[in-house]
């Protein structure tokens, strides 16, 4: 997963606790779009289509094909990133921890491994491990952008939220306008129910050429919540399949369906404006 969508692992515990079941953009088209940018090359075999154009069968045979790859030789970098990724798109987060455990152990000074073993911690629920290991793989001499990124995204599940931001911010310093952070952002005052602030920065991610679908989805569920329900939808539907635009529609309409949960929201996205 990449950094804008580590959120959605923990999205998902959040909504048990909250007013409102807050959508996890990992549905249906938009965790493929996430994937297809995470697969690194290598001696992996060769997908029969883009993970994007994928369905939740289709990944889990893709998982399949590349657990072979990766049981003929687990020290094999790229299997193993491409394994546990995938095992991520189809919520089997245990295993792809134990997966990103064993690669970390044979590259143990990887920066991009350790950052990957960071996102499998905090998507099993080890959030402090996952922080230790996201801050061992940053390097205060070149600092990557990923990494505050992702960094902030562990925070916020921690309810640090202030802290978040700025390693959000420290990220945009060093990648400016990346839409990803951006997301990341917006989704983070999404999560303390700021909405119309989380609407301002998740616009500038989507406007943002390099932006994916994913972000758009979210875009689309900080405007259902506010209330401009055919705005989300039509949003929702952007530059996906048919059949992944009716999922993630579907599922935005059961989120937003729930009145009285919305309300809650509204009324807490008030007290932010006084």
């Amino acid at each position: 997963m990449t950094t804008p969508h580590i959120f959605s692992a923990y999205l998902r515990r959040l909504a048990q606790g909250t007013a409102v079941a807050i959508l996890a953009i990992s549905v249906a088209g938009c965790a493929g779009q996430q994937g297809k940018k995470e697969l690194t090359t290598g001696s992996i075999p060769k997908l029969s289509k883009p993970v994007a154009a994928m369905n939740a069968s289709e990944l889990t045979a893709a998982a399949e094909n590349i657990g072979q790859a990766y049981e003929r030789n687990p020290k094999d970098r790229d299997a193993g990133l491409n394994y546990a990724n995938l095992l991520r798109m189809t919520g089997r987060n245990e295993q792809a921890l134990a997966v990103m455990q064993q690669v970390a152990i044979n590259h143990p000074t990887d920066r991009e491994v350790l950052g990957a073993y960071g996102k499998a911690q905090a998507a099993a629920g080890q959030l402090e491990q996952a922080l230790a290991t996201v801050k061992r793989a940053q390097t205060p001499d070149r600092p990557d952008w990923k990494l505050k990124s992702a960094e902030g995204a562990i925070l916020d599940q921690l309810g640090r939220s202030s802290e978040a931001r700025l390693r959000y911010r420290e990220a945009l310093d060093l990648q400016p306008n990346e839409p990803s952070v951006l997301s990341n952002l917006g989704m983070s005052y999404l999560l303390t129910k700021d909405l119309k602030t989380a609407e301002t920065y998740l616009r500038s991610a989507a406007a943002q050429p390099a932006a994916d679908s994913s972000v758009r989805q979210n875009l689309a569920l900080a405007v259902g919540l506010q209330g401009r329900f055919q705005e989300a939808e039509t949003i929702a539907r952007q530059e996906l399949t048919p059949q992944q635009a009716e999922a993630n529609v579907a599922y935005l309409r059961s989120m937003l369906s729930q009145k009285g949960a919305w309300n809650q929201l509204a009324k807490a996205d008030e007290g932010n404006t006084n």
